[in-house]
């Protein structure tokens, strides 16, 4: 495999990444190193985030797509990860202007009535400044850093040369299939570059939650909104991690931490579209005591067969049920090479789940519990898809957003009081006109079939014509196997015989004699041995 001379540094960079996080065994195989004295996971979770940090943008947006994948990593440095913030020195004005006016055809100074410099956050991929339009609207403007796409498909391209080799060299690469990893993290990085594609989420996830007052969605600015620059409407506030104690004293933390978790619930199980990453940092205590949701560059989407599943795993989570949890793992994942060992995985995830209700009693972390499940099905040689792992993700963050609201509480228990609401919102959509209409025009055509089928099988019935094909064993081969059974017990027996009879003619005084015995014993004797060899020698080498 060809390397680019180019990615050279960044080749450099990710071997020793993995020479301080990786494990030894994968570090051998490579060959990155040749020291032999890496420890297995020496360095800490939160060294590996400031690693990650210093490494650029790219690394950091991956370390916080890694921070969903429980089948990689221990939960120490999932939960390191999930707290990597992309904090960056801010882009000067006059570059920001730059992309504006580019993607606007317009000047700021046209296209705002005033416009803030100073940005009022700036993260690896955009900076959001603080604007007000024609007309007194304040709006939050996020423009993508310029030359930073160019940057994350440089060192993507670096990734998967790598992740090309570790699939072709290490066992660790075949397993956990690198390469297919980074596919997933490029897709997801060029979606979380354009903005139009996340104005339309943010708009899908404003009508999704429109029966929850306590939670807003900023609306987006069509006119003012490009691959490259979004605008939306500014909503104040103080983000959950800075509220002081007095603040939370007074607020409403359990109504609010019920309604923001049953919100993602239906986002989940009901909706199938969900806010990924919705960490304290993207969340805003607003004046109104309401929370604001922020960001949504990352989101993530489920099929219906998997909510159906979901709904079986949460549940069993909550219930502490591994057997339950295990089943619904099983059905939403796909082996990646032959059979699993159902007893060995259900018995894994019994632990898990009652390993996690025993040590916090009622209490239990979800988000920890679903990213160990997931940990588990990469073990047993399972692929489970991306989505199940962000789920995981998206559910620790909002264990941490419910214990900041509300210290007491419980996770668990709110998904046991919604499942009767969930199951009847999941029934409830099913029955849409156009589901009916298909139901309706599926049963027509089979009542309208079902007397000429029912003839046919009355005729053939009355003919004895009816045949029912089972799908079974080869019977060709069952027969043929069967008869060199026969055959190799017949010539044993045939050959016992010789020697048998041989024995009994050596007793026998006869005129012509070989060494001393009969010579028509030593010709039983020798054809016998003969043929034992030949049966001997066909065993061993021709039979499977």
């Amino acid at each position: 495999m060809k390397f680019a001379p180019r990615h050279l540094r960044r080749y450099k960079d990710v071997a020793l990444l993995f020479s301080r996080y990786g494990s030894g065994a994968l570090i051998d195989q490579t060959g990155f190193t040749d020291d032999g004295n890496n420890d297995e996971q020496t360095g800490s979770g939160h060294d590996l985030a400031a690693d990650l940090e210093n490494m650029g943008p790219t690394f950091v947006k991956i370390g916080q797509l890694l921070s969903t994948r429980g089948d990689l990593l221990p939960p120490a440095h999932l939960k390191a990860l999930a707290r990597l913030q992309d904090h960056v020195e801010p882009v000067p004005y006059e570059e920001i202007e730059r992309v504006i006016q580019s993607e606007l055809g317009v000047r700021v100074s046209k296209a705002f009535e005033s416009f803030d410099t100073s940005p009022l956050a700036a993260a690896s991929l955009g900076q959001v400044h603080l604007a007000t339009l024609h007309g007194g609207r304040k709006v939050a403007v996020k423009v993508q850093r310029p030359g930073i796409r160019q940057d994350i498909v440089d060192d993507l391209d670096s990734l998967q040369q790598i992740a090309e080799f570790l699939d072709d060299h290490t066992d660790f690469g075949r397993t956990y299939e690198i390469g297919r990893l980074v596919d997933q993290f490029r897709s997801s990085l060029l979606r979380e570059l354009d903005y139009q594609r996340e104005a339309s989420q943010l708009a899908e996830l404003r009508n999704n939650l429109r029966d929850f007052s306590r939670l807003k969605v900023p609306k987006v600015v069509d006119d003012y909104t490009t691959h490259r620059v979004l605008t939306m409407d500014y909503l104040p506030g103080t983000k959950i991690t800075s509220l002081s104690g007095a603040v939370l004293t007074d607020l409403d933390g359990d109504v609010l931490a019920e309604e923001f978790f049953r919100a993602y619930l239906r986002q989940i199980l009901i909706d199938g579209f969900f806010h990924a990453d919705p960490h304290p940092g993207n969340l805003l205590l607003t004046h109104d005591r309401d929370i604001a949701i922020l960001d949504l560059g990352m989101v993530g989407r489920i099929q219906q067969r998997m909510r159906d599943q979901l709904v079986h795993l949460l549940a069993g989570i909550a219930e502490g049920d591994g057997v339950q949890t295990a089943e619904a793992a099983m059905n939403i994942g796909t082996p990646r090479s032959g059979e699993i060992n159902r007893t060995q995985f259900i018995n894994a995830v019994e632990e898990i789940v009652g390993a996690a209700r025993a040590r916090q009693l009622a209490k239990i972390d979800m988000g920890t519990v679903v990213l160990q499940v997931t940990s588990a099905c990469a073990e047993a040689g399972l692929r489970i898809p991306a989505e199940l792992s962000l789920l995981g993700k998206t559910l620790m963050n909002l264990d941490r957003v419910g214990a900041v609201l509300s210290p007491g509480f419980e996770p668990a228990d709110s998904i046991r009081r919604h499942l009767g609401e969930i199951s009847h919102g999941r029934i409830k959509d099913s029955l849409t006109s156009a589901n009916l209409l298909g139901m309706l025009t599926e049963t027509k055509d089979f009542i309208g079939q079902l007397p000429s089928r029912l003839n046919r099988i009355l005729e053939m019935v009355a003919d004895n014509k009816l045949k029912v094909q089972v799908d079974s064993i080869d019977e060709k081969a069952l027969l043929q196997g069967l008869q060199k059974i026969a055959n190799r017990i017949t010539l044993g027996l045939i050959l016992a015989a010789f020697i048998v009879g041989s024995s009994l003619l050596s007793r026998i005084e006869t005129e012509v004699t070989v060494f001393g015995y009969p010579a028509l014993a030593i010709g039983f004797f020798l054809i016998a041995s003969i043929g034992s060899l030949i049966l001997l020698i066909q065993i061993l080498w021709k039979d499977r």
